[in-house]
C-alpha cells in the first residue's frame, strides 16, 4: 500500500517568492556594476594628462574651477585716412521737363517718335495737316503782290507830279496828296509782309519738333485726332536725363562747412547710391544751395548735378546721397561694431596681454561706412573686440579669434544627430551590428 507524499518546505509559495526577489536584486546589481564600469572608462581623466598652464591652473581663468573664456573676434586699431561725409536721402530731379503741345489747330497726320525714345533737340516729332496754312500763305502773298503794284504806280505818279510842280503846272497840294498815297501803299505792303510771315509761321508750327533733347514718354494723342493750342494734355512729355540733378536736404549745422567750400569755388563731390548702399550709381558735384532753412525740420535743400551718361539715374528715383566735405589724415580707425554705448558714454573693449578685456572710454570722430574714426582713447595697434561684445564685462577672460568661425559641413555629407546620412551598404553584407 502506497503512502501519500508529504509536501516539502522548499516548495511552499512563500519560499518561491523569496527566491524570485533574490534573483531580481542580483540582476540589478550586475546591471549597475556594468554601467559604472562603462561610465568610469568614458569619463575618467587620462593618466597622461599634461600639466596645467598658467592660464588653465586650478582657480585661474579658463582652468578647472576658474571662469570660462568667452570666444570673441578682435581686430587691431589701424591708422588710415577717413573721409568726412554727409549722408542724406535724395530725389532725382530732371533739369528740364517739357510738355509738347500744338501751337496751331488742325488734324494730327503723323507721329514720328516711339514711346521711350531718346530724341535730340529740333527733331521732328509730329505733323499737323498744313493745307489750311498753305492757303493762308497764298492769300497773303497775292495781297502782297497787289499792294506792291499799287505802290510802284503811286511812286511813278509822284515823280511826274514833282516834275510838273517844278514847271509850275500843278498845285503843291496835288504833289503832297500823291506823296501821302505812296506812304499809304508802303504801309499796306508792310502789313502784307507781316501776314505772309504769320502764314509761314503757322505753316512751320504744323511741324512739331522737340524743344529739348531727352527721353519721350507715352504718346498722349493718336494720329487722326484734332489738336488745338489750348489742349491741356499735349502730345507727349520730354524729360532731360543727361545731365540730371538730385535734390536732398542736410542739417543746418553742416551748412557753414558747405558754404565755405562753395564760396571758395570748390564744389564738394557728391555720390548717388542705391537704396541698400551697395552700388554707387553716379558721381557728380554740388550745384547749388537753397536760400533759406526750413524752420520745421531745421534742414536746407541742396542740388547736385550728375552727367548720367549711362542713365543710371531716373526722374523721381529715391537715392542715398553721400557728400564728401573733408578728409581726416592718419586717423585711428576701428570697425563700427566695436563701439558700444553705456552710461559712461562711448567705449570699447581692449584685449590685454593676459587675455582679458578692459573697458576703455573713447571719443568718436567721423564715420565712413563700416569704419569709425576714434578721436581719443585708442592708439594704433590696440586690439579691440569687434564681435561678441554683448557677452563681455570689464576684466572678463576671452578667447581671441581674428575671424568668425564658420560651420563646416563634412565632405561626405555626414553629421551628428538626425541630419546624419548613412552610407549605402554593399550588396550581400550582413545586417548592421547593433
Amino acid at each position: 500500500m502506497n503512502r501519500p507524499t508529504e509536501p516539502s518546505l522548499h516548495d511552499t509559495p512563500a519560499a518561491t517568492g523569496t527566491r524570485r526577489r533574490v534573483w531580481r536584486w542580483a540582476a540589478a546589481l550586475v546591471v549597475l556594476a556594468v554601467a559604472g564600469t562603462f561610465a568610469y572608462r568614458q569619463f575618467a581623466p587620462a593618466p597622461e594628462a599634461a600639466a596645467p598652464t598658467a592660464a588653465g591652473r586650478p582657480g585661474g581663468p579658463g582652468g578647472p574651477g576658474g571662469p570660462p573664456r568667452t570666444p570673441v573676434v578682435a581686430v587691431p586699431a589701424q591708422a588710415a585716412d577717413v573721409d568726412v561725409t554727409l549722408g542724406a536721402l535724395g530725389t532725382v530731379t530732371p533739369l528740364r521737363t517739357v510738355t509738347v503741345r500744338s501751337r496751331v489747330e488742325g488734324q494730327l497726320l503723323r507721329v514720328l517718335f516711339e514711346e521711350g525714345q531718346v530724341v535730340a533737340e529740333g527733331q521732328l516729332l509730329a505733323e499737323i495737316d498744313p493745307r489750311a496754312f498753305q492757303v493762308q500763305l497764298g492769300q497773303a502773298e497775292g495781297q502782297m503782290a497787289r499792294d506792291r503794284a499799287l505802290l510802284e504806280n503811286a511812286r511813278l505818279d509822284l515823280e511826274r507830279y514833282r516834275t510838273l510842280f517844278e514847271q509850275d503846272s500843278i498845285a503843291k497840294q496835288q504833289v503832297d496828296t500823291q506823296a501821302a498815297l505812296v506812304r499809304q501803299y508802303e504801309g499796306a505792303v508792310r502789313v502784307d509782309q507781316s501776314q505772309i510771315d504769320n502764314a509761314r509761321l503757322q505753316l512751320a508750327y504744323a511741324r512739331i519738333t522737340a524743344p529739348i533733347g531727352g527721353r519721350v514718354g507715352l504718346r498722349l494723342v493718336d494720329p487722326g485726332n484734332i489738336v488745338r493750342a489750348g489742349d491741356a494734355t499735349g502730345l507727349v512729355v520730354i524729360t532731360q536725363l543727361a545731365p540730371i540733378a538730385v535734390t536732398f536736404t542736410v542739417p543746418q549745422d553742416n551748412l557753414p562747412a558747405v558754404m565755405r567750400r562753395m564760396q571758395a569755388g570748390d564744389r564738394p563731390p557728391v555720390e548717388a547710391w542705391d537704396r541698400e548702399l551697395k552700388t554707387r550709381l553716379a558721381s557728380g558735384t554740388l550745384a547749388s544751395v537753397d536760400n533759406l532753412v526750413d524752420p520745421a525740420t531745421g534742414t536746407v535743400k541742396m542740388k547736385a548735378q550728375f552727367v548720367n551718361d549711362g542713365n543710371a539715374l531716373f526722374p523721381n528715383q529715391f537715392v542715398n546721397v553721400r557728400m564728401k566735405l573733408d578728409t581726416v589724415r592718419d586717423a585711428v580707425v576701428i570697425p563700427v561694431t566695436a563701439v558700444q554705448r553705456g552710461s559712461q558714454g562711448m567705449f570699447v573693449y581692449v584685449v590685454q596681454a593676459d587675455q582679458t578685456v578692459k573697458l576703455r572710454p573713447v571719443r568718436l570722430g567721423p564715420a565712413d561706412g563700416q569704419r569709425q574714426a576714434i578721436a581719443g582713447g585708442l592708439a594704433p595697434g590696440d586690439l579691440v573686440v569687434s564681435d561678441g561684445v554683448d557677452r563681455l564685462r570689464d576684466g572678463a577672460a576671452v578667447e581671441v579669434s581674428t575671424a568668425r568661425p564658420e560651420l563646416k559641413v563634412p565632405a561626405d555629407g555626414g553629421g551628428a544627430g538626425k541630419g546624419m546620412r548613412r552610407k549605402p551598404r554593399p550588396e550581400g553584407a550582413g545586417p548592421p551590428a547593433k
